[in-house]
């Protein structure tokens, strides 16, 4: 017995037209969701920079050039995969820094700066960070979280 080629249909209009709607709207979301995407990095960042008084792409460019990443784990910079020190990834929503001060930017900025005068014999050496920089540094830092 011969087998009869299946007869093709065409795609009834109402079909292509749904396809239509569904490959919209999921451009539509994708649109939506990077929108918010980035107006959420922009208030992070805008927020860190009031709180701290510092310049994020400053504190970024000063986290690279001192080699924070050489001991710490730091979102957004290339090679910063330490494992002397604490991950800093999300650094902005955990309630202590060093594990015994507050978390707020007055304590990061003093932390920066001076962190064996805070908590002499820890493993963070004082690199002799002024305060701008400081600032900067925790703008930055505040911005990934």
């Amino acid at each position: 017995m011969l087998k009869r080629p299946l007869l093709r249909r065409p795609i009834p209009a109402s079909l292509i037209w749904l396809l239509l709607l569904v490959v919209v709207l999921f451009v539509a979301a994708m649109m939506s969701g990077a929108t918010l995407y980035l107006e959420n990095r922009h208030l992070k960042r805008t927020q860190a920079e009031a709180i701290t008084g510092g310049d994020a792409d400053r504190g970024k460019l000063a986290v690279y050039q001192r080699g924070c990443g050489g001991c710490h784990i730091i979102p957004g910079i290339a090679g910063a995969n330490g494992q002397v020190g604490p991950d800093l990834t999300g650094i902005a929503k955990r309630s202590e820094i060093a594990g015994k001060f507050a978390n707020n930017p007055d304590a990061m900025t003093r932390w920066l700066m001076h962190p064996q005068a805070m908590d002499p014999g820890n493993g963070m050496p004082d690199m002799a960070i002024p305060q701008a920089e400081a600032r900067d540094i925790a703008a930055y830092l505040y911005s990934k979280s």
